[in-house]
Formats: structure tokens, sequence, C-alpha cells
């Protein structure tokens, strides 16, 4: 077997001349080794640099690449007299002058491939008088100095200071909160204002705008009861569903009663927030939803909104149970969940207990922690694993618990004793280790009953300070053990419910919420709390999930009468869209690879670029957990998590790592070295961070031009920008909100808008591209009226982007005649320049060598489009890797043109008589086009374009790899799903007994009969069934590990043979010149089809238990928010349950303990 390789020149520096002897003897070997093996090398390189000469060739005249290029050396050259100045108010650390090659400054004509010919056009010229100038004449005939006599311009190339940039976005960010919160708290104080000046009202009868029934008539066209007429019109800045920005609507769950006392009562009184909802949102039009959320169960909405019941005819919506709600009502806390699971506990009974504990756990938050003990003679961790500890409330604990609880069955009798005892244990060990909320600490007890009132226990463990609260959840109907249960709650500060059905559950769980809000409501400390981001689906919103973060504030009655009370009224909030905070990114001095991010104090991600929150992109079906994906597992390159944990304890700092960023959908890697730098921003739980890439991404060019000629040549047919890049704030005044950017920016940089808020340095910047870039336009179209150029249409559109956003675009033929109508559209997100990233056909262009083309086949987001292939080049300063990467220019071409120009090449040869002696039109070899990723651009079989090339020729791709041609780069996925199939449980299991089984009937029955109810078997809530999938694949969270390829620069051609049983199997590889592509020329005689191919396919990581088990232990490090009420010695703890009376007895045992916990 044998094998060369040819080295790239400078590949290896300092070489010995004996290695420099063996790398020109190896070459030679090639070629012989190639004819001896049927596939001469000299005729694949022949077919390499036809087919690469004329692509490029193609490619460059119908970017305009070339005349680009020039058209910047010859503005960038210096002159006498230049202006020097530059904006000083740039994060910038300094700058320099650019000396590019002195010929550049006097371009010569232009030649077909679009080189420039004369100088850059006067001011006060239109672009068609300065084009029409360049293409009559071989040049203008001035010297050089004299054709910049009115083109003044600074031009400047400076290093980006990362630390003044973070800061001056974190500023920005705080800003922005800053004016959410003091909407919220307006909102608090008209709240509790109104409810202090209502006086309760059982009888008391109000209309209000119903959220369900409103514009509802009932069959003879009536307006039915609490659905009056309500005006509604569609608004863009709330995805285009139709509001009432005048009033509020009211949504109450649907197993609660419309009119209510409670309820009606609590409508009237907050109908006063409609004018301040209204008030708040003309003081900032950025503002969203705001809302309050009552703790009698209503949720009142502004701007008003219809809402529509699920198939089902229902809305589960409960803003109790929202994570804003429950943040802002009560402090962190430390849960132990007791679970009975005694004889007396099986069948209905443990299904509600069951509910239960799930409803709980929806209750807690990031910032709490729990475990669940289920006990009848023993004790038995539900997940054995976290015995003696607990554990973070985040998604997946969570629903990894939920996993467990389907695996309870009673039996046996219950000693709750013991498990109290195991409870108070857990408690005291894990706060005195730091851990945990360091705050609130509570049991919660779901049994069906207790024998006695564990008074020994409690005397032991919990008193006299009672820190840790008690609440006991009766399950069932019977009521013989509820005065123990109630003077459980009562004697330590809970309280106690009971649940007799599945329909009483969330409404019980709910109440335990109140009484942890009564030290803060006390103690009247308005805490402003934060969420993570999520997406609320309460609303269907027409333009798809966005993720979102709320600010919310708890309001209090601040009624004298029921101050020890401390009743807490409800919650408010506004949402503030993430969209809105990556406004604020300054996209374009972060350059092509860089990112803003920001996290919380639990370490969650807010915003990253890598956050996929979505199955699949485009679906508006979300992961389970994609609320609380971690900055560790999208920057999983740092391993010991030391920007994770410095941003998370809000320091202000650096941090250099290399890193794998992935692109096109993950199939492509890009490997840098990246600068992190990040701040917290003030008055929020959040930090920020910035990364830069090194090189060009650390380097930012700045020009300036007339306000005049920018203008103009940015008011062009073929301009456009990013949309969503901010360069004026038109949603800050309602008067600017029909306004495009550019009419924008028109307004304001001619001084008749000033109070517009635009970033005039971006502005400037943008300006400069658009005059820079304006002979592109009349270039274009000259070669488009050119009937003899690009008759067979295969050229499809032209485009060009800069680093301001700016892009430009000429189509060659008729939109609808496109082969691929997405690109450059909304629909190709991967395409355009958005809020996070610049389009991969830049990304991707920036990172190959100056002056050559990279060629792709698209991935769409739905099938892959194998219709095109896309050509980009990047436009840089000058070939240096500091230099900044200014633009990038391209082509989409027709995929069938593109092949067809490959097989002609292919057709050459040397031969003196025409008869070549390899061609790839013989059975007996194959031939590809790969790129250096390795997918396929063009093969003799259509069904392989696109697929990965170790799928197609899975033997020679293992031979590249191990020659050193290609590399394989492993990378991790954890936010990856998995399919899982979801088999039966154990209540599938058989009977086998007859008798067990006629017993097992008659039991069920009875116990069904007793607890049966008829609404709470119609109510029962669908996410229980929901939560058990029973036979079917379903997609779950899971990590992977998969590979890239990436192919090695410095080797231009290799040849290799591979054994495949009784005969040998020749290839050569060969780089097409000036492109990211090779062309692959097999022999197809050595049958080597029985070779493993090799795949992509992401492979799950599979943990041992473990690791499982330490995976659930280890807790990262966490900020803990700094507010915490745990207890009041002003709290009034008689209101303790919510059944049956106290007993007298009980009273009189109660009465004494109550009277030395005032005395103390």
């Amino acid at each position: 077997m044998q094998e060369t390789r040819s080295i790239a020149p400078g590949a290896q520096t300092r070489s010995s001349s004996f290695l420099l002897l063996w790398i020109l003897v190896g070459s030679n070997v090639v070629e012989v080794a190639g004819s001896q093996q049927g596939i001469p090398l000299s005729v694949v390189k022949l077919w390499a640099s036809a087919f690469g000469g004329e692509i490029k060739s193609i490619s460059a005249k119908y970017s305009g690449s070339q005349l680009l290029q020039k058209e910047l050396w010859a503005i960038t050259a210096p002159r006498p007299g230049a202006n020097s100045s530059s904006d000083a108010g740039a994060s910038v650390k300094g700058g320099s002058r650019i000396s590019p090659k002195s010929s550049a400054a006097c371009p010569g004509a232009w030649d077909e491939s679009g080189v420039a010919r004369g100088g850059p056009r006067r001011y006060g010229e239109s672009v068609q008088t300065a084009i029409r100038k360049r293409l009559q004449g071989p040049s203008l005939g001035a010297p050089c100095p004299e054709k910049y006599k009115e083109l003044e311009k600074s031009v400047r190339v400076e290093e980006i200071d990362g630390m003044k940039l973070v800061k001056n976005l974190a500023v920005k960010m705080e800003e922005m909160f800053r004016r959410k919160a003091e909407a919220t708290r307006r909102l608090v104080e008209a709240a509790e204002d109104a409810h202090h000046q209502h006086e309760e009202n059982p009888d008391l009868q109000y209309e209000y705008f119903n959220a369900v029934l409103i514009n509802e008539v009932d069959e003879e066209g009536n307006r039915v009861e609490l659905g009056g007429e309500f005006l509604l019109e569609p608004n863009d800045h709330f995805n285009n569903l139709s509001v009432n920005l005048s009033l509020s609507v009211v949504q109450v769950p649907t197993n609660m009663y419309n009119k209510d006392p409670d309820i009606v009562n609590g409508v009237y009184w907050s109908e006063a927030l409609n004018k301040v909802f209204v008030d708040n949102f003309e003081r900032d039009p950025t503002l969203t939803w705001q809302y309050f959320g009552s703790a009698k169960g209503f949720f009142r909405q502004y701007p008003g909104v219809k809402w529509h019941p699920d198939e089902h005819g229902v809305i589960g919506f409960d803003c109790r149970n929202r994570k804003w709600y429950i943040q802002a009502a009560t402090s962190p806390k430390d849960v132990v969940i007791l679970v009975d699971v005694s004889g007396s506990m099986k069948g209905l009974r443990l299904t509600i207990a069951r509910q239960t504990v799930s409803s709980i756990l929806d209750t807690l938050g990031d910032d709490d922690f729990f475990n669940i003990i289920a006990y009848n003679q023993e004790i038995h961790y539900v997940e054995p694993c976290l015995n003696g500890t607990l554990v973070r409330a985040d998604r997946a604990n969570k629903d990894h618990f939920r996993e467990h609880l389907d695996k309870l069955f009673a039996k046996g009798i219950g000693l709750l004793g013991e498990a109290l005892t195991e409870a108070f244990t857990i408690l005291s060990d894990f706060n005195q280790t730091g851990r945990g909320s360091l705050c609130s600490q509570a049991i919660m007890l779901v049994t069906d009953g207790a024998t006695e009132m564990y008074d020994d226990v409690f005397e032991k463990y919990n008193w006299p300070e009672r820190k840790v609260r008690i609440f006991p959840y009766l399950i069932g109907r019977e009521s013989a053990f509820a005065d123990n249960l109630k003077w459980m709650a009562c004697a330590n500060k809970g309280y106690f419910s009971q649940i007799s059905t599945l329909a009483d559950v969330q409404e019980n769980v709910m109440r335990y919420l109140h009484v942890m809000s009564r030290p803060k409501v006390i103690d009247h400390e308005h805490d402003t709390v934060w969420t993570e981001a999520y997406v609320d689906s309460a609303l269907n919103d027409k333009g798809g999930p966005s993720l979102t973060t709320t600010v919310a504030m708890p309001v209090f009655s601040t009624k004298n009468e029921t101050k020890n009370q401390g009743i807490l009224l409800g919650v408010v909030g506004t949402d503030i869209p993430l969209q809105e905070l990556m406004k604020l990114i300054p996209k374009h001095m972060l350059g092509i690879h860089g990112y803003a991010f920001a996290i919380t104090n639990n370490g969650y991600i807010l915003i990253h670029p890598d956050l996929r929150p979505l199955y699949q992109e485009g679906q508006k079906r979300r992961k389970p957990n994609y609320s609380s994906v971690d900055l560790s597992e999208v920057e999983w390159e740092d391993k010991d998590d030391v920007l994770r944990n410095a941003m998370v304890n809000r320091r202000t700092g650096t941090f250099s790592m290399e890193v794998k960023k992935t692109v096109d959908r993950g199939r492509r890697v890009l490997k840098m070295h990246n600068d992190y730098y990040y701040t917290d921003i003030k008055g929020t739980p959040f930090s920020v961070g910035v990364a830069l890439s090194r090189g060009h991404g650390k380097y930012f060019f700045r020009g300036n031009v007339s306000v005049e000629a920018g203008l103009r040549d940015l008011e062009q047919p073929d301009v456009a920008l990013a949309d969503e890049w901010t360069y004026c704030n038109t949603e800050e005044e309602h008067e600017h909100r029909h306004l495009t950017q550019i009419q924008a920016i028109k307004l304001f940089m001619t001084g008749r808008r000033p109070h517009l808020r635009c970033d005039r340095e971006l502005i400037q910047e943008v300006l400069f591209d658009a005059v820079v870039t304006a002979p592109l336009e009349a270039y274009w179209t000259g070669l488009a009226l050119n009937k003899s150029e690009n008759s067979d249409k295969g050229v499809e559109i032209t485009f060009l982007g800069t680093r301001t956003g700016l892009s430009r675009t000429n189509l060659f033929v008729p939109a609808d005649q496109l082969s691929n109508r997405d690109f450059l559209t909304a629909e190709d997100k991967e395409g355009v320049f958005n809020a996070d990233h610049f389009p991969l056909w830049y990304k991707r262009a920036a990172e190959q060598v100056p002056g050559t083309f990279v060629y792709s086949i698209p991935f769409s987001t739905a099938l892959e489009n194998k219709s095109v292939v896309l050509a980009s080049t990047a436009i840089q300063l000058l070939d240096d890797r500091k230099s900044p990467i200014v633009a990038a220019v391209g082509i989409q071409m027709k995929l069938e043109f593109f092949q067809r120009k490959f097989w002609t090449a292919c057709r050459q040869c040397t031969a003196l008589d025409g008869k070549c002696s390899i061609s790839c039109d013989h059975e007996d070899i194959n031939c590809y086009l790969i790129d250096n990723n390795g997918f396929i651009l063009v093969t003799e079989e259509p069904s392989q374009t696109g697929l990965f090339f170790g799928e197609v020729e899975g033997a020679v791709m293992s031979k590249l790899l191990q020659m050193g041609s290609f590399k394989r780069i492993t990378l991790y996925d954890y936010q990856a799903l998995c399919r899982e199939y979801a088999g039966s449980s154990d209540s599938a299991r058989t009977l086998s007994d007859p008798f067990s089984m006629v017993k097992w009937l008659l039991t069920e029955l009875l116990i069904f009969l007793l607890e049966f109810n008829l609404y709470s078997w119609w109510n029962i809530d669908l996410s229980v069934k929901a939560q058990r999938p029973r036979g079917k694949t379903t997609m779950v969270p899971c990590d992977t590990e998969y590979p890239a390829f990436v192919s090695e620069r410095t080797i231009k051609e290799t040849t290799g043979n591979i054994e495949c049983g009784a005969c040998v199997r020749s290839f050569v590889i060969q780089q097409i010149p000036s492109s990211n592509l090779f062309m692959v020329v097999v022999d197809n005689k050595c049958d080597c089809s029985g070779a493993l191919p090799v795949t992509m396919d992401p492979i799950e990581i599979m943990y041992n238990e473990s690791l499982k088990c330490d995976r659930l232990k280890f807790q990262k490090d966490r900020k803990k928010p700094e507010s915490c009420h745990p207890f009041h010695p002003e709290e009034n703890a008689m209101e303790c349950g919510s059944a049956t009376h106290l007993s007298g007895a009980l009273t009189a045992a109660l009465l004494p303990l109550m009277a030395a916990s005032v005395s103390r």
C-alpha cells in the first residue's frame, strides 16, 4: 500500500533540505504510482485547475468581488490633506492608518472579472454617471491625488476594547430593565391603594370583560353574560394579535366560578389598574403585556385580548402556579415532601397523592431545594441515590422525581414519627452545610391520616423557634384524623388542607404559598423578582414562540385590621421579550463570530445564540428543559466552569479559551480563539458577557463620508438593513412606530427628528458602507442588461453584506424563476443578518484564505435544498489576520449549471490525439466534488448530492482521516433530544391468580364508588395523562456526542490505496484552486462496499447509575437571592386550616403553645 501527499508552500517553516527533497521526490512518485493504478495525478490536476479557474472567474465576475476590493483599497490609500479625525466615542483601544499597496490607489480599467477602472466617484455625481465614465475610457487621465480632491474621508482600523464594550452594554440593559421595574412598581402602588379603599361586599354584582366570553353571542344572537362588545384591532407591537389598548380583560380558570363573590370583589377594585396600564404604555411604548395575578385566582391582562379554550373547551392557565407569581409571593425554601404509602393509601388515594406531590413540585422554582420520602413501616427515598440530602428544584430534577412517583405502591402500616424525624434531620443537616436556600423550610405531609399528634417530635426538632413549617394534606373524604393533622399545622405555623378528589388538588396545594408569603407581607417588602427565560403559552402567539423574562412584584393588603394576617392580594408583572434585549447589542462591534450573552443567578441562559428552545427551528413545540439550559452546556469547552462561576457570582473580568463553534445546523465547525468580557447588570440577578474572536474579530474598520452622499446611496432600491438590528429606536415613541430604519436614519441625520434615539456611530458607518458599495449596483445592472452574459441563467442572484448589517442584492432572473426563493428572506434564518449572528455565507467566507471563494449547497430548515449552490468571498482591507473583514459578496447559481461546469472540465486531457486515458465518464472510476467539511456537491448519482462523503465512500473517507487529509472533531450537544420508547408501567402488570384478580377488582370498585366524583373525573388534569405516555416513542432530553470533519488546509493533493479483500482500491484527492472544494477520483474496479460508512450521526452519552447519581448530587455554583423572609414574630399562626374547625380539646392543647410563643 502506498500513499503520498503534496504539502502547501509555507506549511512547514525552517524545514531541512532533506525534507524538501523528500517532498519533491514524493511528488514524482505520486505521478508514477497514480499511473500504475490508472488514475494519473496530472490529469486530475488538470481537471481541478480547469474547473477552479472557470468557477472562480464566474464567481468573481458576477459578485463584483474584485471591483469592491479595488474600490476599498482606492479610498483607503493615504493621500495628502486627508482628514485623520475619527470618532472618539467607540469602544476601541486605539487606531492605525491603513497603508495598502500603492498600486491599489490608482486602479486601471475594469476587466471582465470586475476589476476597477478609474477612481472612485465624486461627491455630487450619480452612481450611473460615475460608472458610465469608468466604462467609457481606460482611465480618467488625472493624477491619482486629484481624483480624491473631493473625497475627504477618515479611515481607521481600531482594536475593540471588549471590557468597555460589555460595560456599556450592561448600562443599556440596566436602563431598560429599570424602566420596566418602575412601570411594575406603579402598578403595585395603584393596586394596594385601590384595595385599601374597597369594602368587601358579598352581594356585589358587577359586569366585567371576561377574556373568554367577550364578543360571544348565544344561539339567538344576544351577547352572553360577561361577554359584552369589546373592540379589538390587530397591533404589530403585539405580534399582530387583535388587542384593545384602552382596556384590560379578566381570565378566570375553568374550574372556578366566574361570579364567585371573592372574584367579583377583586375584579371590581382592580379595575383601577386600567388607567395605570394605559399610562405605563404611553410612557414606555416598548412595554408589552402588563398584568395582575390575584391570589383568588383571576388574571387581569393588558392590553385586552380574547382567549380561546383548547379542543376540550378548557383553559388550564392559573396565574398562581406561574413562576413569576411564585417567586414574587414567597422567599426561597427548602422542602421535604413526605408521602404515605401504607396499605390504606392504595387505589384512588395513591393517585390523588401522586398528583398532589406533582402539584407541589410545580410550585417550586430554581431557587428552591427539595426531596421526596415515601414511608410506611420503613423510610423509602423516592430517589435512593439522594439519601439524606436535597437537590435544586430545576426542571430536570423535578421531572426525574415525577418518573419515580409512578413506582410508588401502597402496602404495610404507616410510621409517621420516623418519617418526620428523617425530614427534620435532613433540613437541619443540609442547612448547616451552607447549601440550599438558607431561608424558609417546610415539610409537606401527604397522608390519609395520623393517629397521634407527634408533639414529642416537634418539641425535639422544631420548638420553640418553629422554623420549619408543616403543611399536612389529608387525602380522601374521611375526617377521622383531621384534628390531629390540623393541630400539626397550627402548632408549626403551617396550613392544613383536605383533598378529596383530583379536582381539589391544585386549589388546595396553592394555599401553602400564601402562608409562606406572610412574613414578606408583614415586612411590607416589595421585592422585585426576575424570571429566567421562558415561553408563555397562555396566548396563541401568531408570530411563533418568543422567549420572555418577567419582572414581578407582590401586592399586599395595607389595611390595619389585617396587618398581622399578612394577606397577599396577588402579584403584578410585566413581560420583557428578550428580542428587545438583543436589540441593545452592538452587533457591528462584535464582529462576524462575536456575540453577546446573559445568564441568571443560577447560571441559566437568558440570551445566547446557541440556545435552542424548540424541538425544531420553525416549530412551536418547546423542549421540556428549554428554560434551564446552563451556560456550561453551550460553552462546554470551559471544563472548569471558570467563566460560568465568575458570571454567576456577579464579577467583572475577562476569560479566554479555544472554542469549536458549529454552523449550518451543527453540520460544520469553525475553530477559533475567543476572548470573553463579562460584568453584572445592576438591579437584576443577571450578568452579561461578550465574546470576541481573536484576529479580524478584534478589529474594527471605521470611515466617514458626507451625510448627503451616504443618504443618497442608502436609499437605493437594492439596499436593505438588518431587520433585527437597531439603528434608530422607533419603538420608544408612538409617533415613530411607522418608520422604517432607513426613514428614521434620514430624519435623524437631517435634523428633522432630533428626539429620535439613534446610534450615530453605527449610522455613520452604514452610510460609509453605502457609498463604498454603491458602484456594485451599476456594475450588476450592466451585467444583467448585457444579453451576451449569463444567457443560460445559471447565475440567479448576486448579493453583498457589510459588517454594519447593510446588504445589497441583484436578481439576474425574475423572482418567480428562482430555484431557491427562501434565500435572503426571513424564512432563511441562517442566510440573513439576525440579532445574534451574521449570515452563514458571511461567516464561512471570513474563515477562508483571502481572495478565495467558499462554495456550498445550503441546508434549508426543512428538507435540504439541492437545487442551488452558493459561492461567497470575504472582502478584507489587507492580506493580514488582523485586518478587519468589512464585507462579503457572493452569488447563488443553479446546481445544474455548477455541475455542468464540473463535468465539462473533467473531459479535458493532455493527450495530443484527444484520446484521454481516463475520464469521469468511464465506469471504472467515480468522480466526486466535495467541500472542506466533506459534503458532496457533484456526483454521478443525483441522490448522493448533499450527503456526507463518508456515507457514500466509507473506505476512502476512513483512509483520508488516517492520512490526515481530513480531521475528525468531536463535539457535544447538551440540548439534544433522543427517542425513548415509553413502555407500559406497573399498572399493566398481569394478574395471574384469578382469585387475586377478583379481590383486586372488588377492592378497587369499592374505593371508586366511595370516592368517585363526576366533576373531578370530568375535570381531571390532562397533564396527569401526559406525564405518563404508554407504549409510544417520545423525544426526551439527552446528551450526545457527534463528529464534524474539516480538511487540512496545508495538504493540497493526496493519493492512496485501500486493501479490500483480494484487491486494492486507489484514489486521488486534489484541491480545487481558490476554493474550499476538493475533487476526489476513486477507482471503481475494486469493490469496497463491505467497509463501514463514516457518518455524522450523534451518539447518546450513556451514564451509568453511579454517574447519574453523582450528576444529581452535584450542585453548581449559584448566587442566592439577597432577600429572605422566613418568618415574622407578629404572624398570626391561628390561620392554619381550611377543613373542619378545631375541636375544643385540641384548641385547649394549642393555647399554651401559642401563649408561650407570643411571650418569647
